[in-house]
């Protein structure tokens, strides 16, 4: 546990204000250590007030990511999560992978300020910077075949779509398969990692990792996502956005995970389509194809006419939207 959580949670627990040689003490470490990460956790938007002869007390953290900012807004099918948020690690995505090979139960949820080794799909990058964006991740344990389970990246997706609506009041659109947009650019990547048991056909444990972008880092998004990345505020998100958010994504992913292997969030998934009527580009078999997009299934693959009219669907791959498309998106969106 960073230094500044156990800080945090001395606060928290503390009836009264706590001195820095009092936390010192407790901590192991030098009262010099402590003034330090409590000026970082004031820098992270903390309020915490230092008392003349008596201490540091934590007056409010309603615009921080925090588990009891994020409860005041859960409802039932989610309240029974168990929400850790930390200032930095590699990966949410690392962080819950070991809790769940540790025996960790369902429904523990990761939230971290910072991620230094985020992950994305294909073994990319995810950027995630410190105070620009909500970076989480859920642990699950399916009770359905490891096939079914495939539906968790789907399901989340439309989750996520639903809570931006929430805090933002624009609709937000997916991108196959699982890329979230908003305004026409991306502010939403989503990785599910599995243990598969092969003696049952089903899973051991998942991990399903959401990062939403939720301003424009400082200094710009790096070179490499510029032209498709994209945040859900220009500019300082509204106070208690991010816990918001946090909580509605736990709020609509929870009703689609307990109704499955039903599909119930088919019905949101489709009609957020963002490739739907769209020319694009995929590789099939090493070759390059084209063609223009007709919807998404009930099995979430999509469905692509083909320039000599045949159809095709395709449950898994990469897409590129031609030229044009996109931008036409984006002027429709006023962005």
């Amino acid at each position: 546990m960073e230094l500044t959580d156990s800080i945090l949670e001395l606060l928290r627990e503390s009836p009264g204000p706590l001195s820095g040689q009092q936390m010192a003490q407790r901590l192991g470490v030098t009262r010099n250590t402590v003034w330090k990460a409590v000026e970082k956790l004031r820098a992270a938007g903390y309020e915490i007030s230092a008392v003349t002869n008596q201490g540091y007390r934590l007056q409010a953290e309603s615009n921080v990511v925090s588990p009891d900012n994020i409860r005041r807004w859960l409802e039932p099918q989610a309240a029974g999560v168990a929400i850790r948020v930390l200032e930095s690690v590699t990966s949410t995505n690392t962080v819950l992978k070991e809790l769940a090979e540790q025996g960790g139960r369902e429904g523990m949820v990761v939230i971290a300020r910072q991620q230094t080794q985020g992950k994305g799909r294909l073994g990319r990058s995810f950027v995630s910077p410190p105070g620009s964006g909500l970076y989480m991740s859920i642990l699950l344990r399916p009770r359905f075949s490891a096939e079914e389970a495939l539906s968790i990246t789907t399901a989340a997706a439309a989750a996520v779509a639903r809570a931006i609506d929430g805090i933002t009041g624009r609709r937000a659109l997916i991108k196959w398969v699982n890329d979230v947009y908003f305004r026409g650019r991306k502010v939403c990547g989503i990785l599910t990692e599995a243990s598969v048991d092969f003696e049952n056909s089903g899973l051991h444990y998942a991990v399903l990792g959401i990062g939403v972008n939720l301003q424009e880092p400082p200094g710009g998004f790096p070179p490499e996502v510029a032209p498709v990345a994209g945040a859900l505020f220009q500019e300082e998100p509204p106070q208690g956005a991010a816990s918001r958010l946090a909580a509605g994504i736990l709020n609509c992913f929870f009703t689609y995970y307990q109704a499955m292997p039903a599909r119930a969030y088919m019905e949101e998934y489709q009609a957020r389509s963002l490739l739907t009527g769209m020319g694009i580009t995929f590789l099939e078999g090493g070759v390059r194809q084209e063609g223009t997009v007709l919807g998404v299934d009930q099995e979430a693959r999509l469905l692509v006419r083909l320039p000599d009219g045949s159809e095709k669907r395709f449950g898994a791959g990469e897409v590129e939207i031609q030229k044009g498309f996109l931008d036409k998106l984006r002027e429709e969106e006023g962005v």
